[in-house]
């Protein structure tokens, strides 16, 4: 087996060889753990018959153990800088492709179809840059890609937000949005000693597996995330008070709210955090033809 690249040694070798400097805007913070990084490709469950993309592969330490397990793997870096590097490190890994694009500008399903039509399953592995955590996540998600389970390290705080549930402070929009879709557990806490650079923050690995069907059903999943998302925009008020405050024409429509809280048997009094998704999903539906704005469809 090839010398693991993510060792502090090895990583300060390839670093000094390439005169990389790591960029802050680009969350740039490297794993020299070969521990934790075989922990994290056996949360992921990979066989030779599972195609796995990859976010930020930076210097290839995380890909090349996704490799040995996988049957493909398509990892998406933006920094060009980087391109030379992967392919120096990742040459022993005939079944790595490297992409040199934003993954939030890729288009995901072309991806799928062009690379992954022969897998069984398709698995996300990444080690994600934190400032973009959940915008990747949610692309995933809300573009209905075929993805059996997600397994990626991100800021612990945002990983607690995500596996929330109701009646906690970190429970809130993000927790009903990635639930809705997906199981989500924390698999592994992650220190910082084991980055280049440290980070600030502490880490966690999540492991999110899709689920066979929606917790509720809604009638139109948009919508349900615009009332989930307004209902905490201030945590300390009603959801009626934050309907009102971030619906269209909310304070107008006053009356109509109250009706679909009565049409649920639901106290307008209640905080957002209170709220489970099967009960967010029943006042969405409720609020639905009152509020739903038909332009908002073209992004379905």
């Amino acid at each position: 087996m090839n010398k693991d690249i993510a060792t502090p040694v090895r990583t300060k070798e390839i670093l000094k060889k390439y005169g990389f400097a790591f960029k802050k805007s680009l969350g740039q913070n490297f794993l020299i753990d070969p521990n934790i990084l075989r922990n994290i490709v056996s949360y992921a469950n990979l066989t030779e018959k599972t195609g796995v993309i990859e976010i930020g592969p930076g210097i290839g330490a995380l890909t090349e153990h996704i490799a040995r397990s996988a049957g493909k793997v398509v990892a998406f870096e933006i920094d060009g800088r980087l391109l030379p590097v992967l392919e120096d490190t990742l040459s022993p890994y005939g079944n790595v492709e490297i992409v040199h694009q934003d993954i939030l500008e890729a288009n995901l399903a072309q991806i799928v179809e062009e690379h992954f039509a022969d897998y069984e399953e398709i698995v996300v592995v990444a080690n994600l840059p934190y400032y973009v955590t959940t915008p990747i996540i949610m692309k995933f998600l809300l573009g209905k890609v075929p993805i059996a389970r997600m397994v990626v390290m991100m800021q612990k705080e945002v990983a607690d937000r995500i596996t929330a549930v109701p009646g906690t402070k970190a429970y809130g929009s993000l927790s009903i949005a990635i639930q809705y879709f997906m199981d989500a557990e924390v698999s592994m806490i992650v220190p910082k000693t084991v980055f280049m650079p440290q980070p600030n923050v502490e880490s966690a690995v999540l492991l999110l597996t899709k689920k066979e069907s929606p917790p509720a059903y809604v009638i139109d999943e948009d919508f349900l995330f615009t009332v989930s998302k307004g209902s905490f925009i201030q945590r300390r008020k009603t959801i009626l008070n934050n309907l009102q405050s971030s619906m269209p024409d909310g304070k107008a429509k006053k009356e109509q709210i109250l009706a679909a809280f009565e049409k649920v048997d639901m106290d307008p009094g209640r905080r957002g955090e209170t709220l489970s998704i099967e009960e967010f999903a029943k006042l969405s539906n409720a609020l639905y033809e009152d509020f739903f704005i038909p332009q908002d469809k073209s992004r379905k």
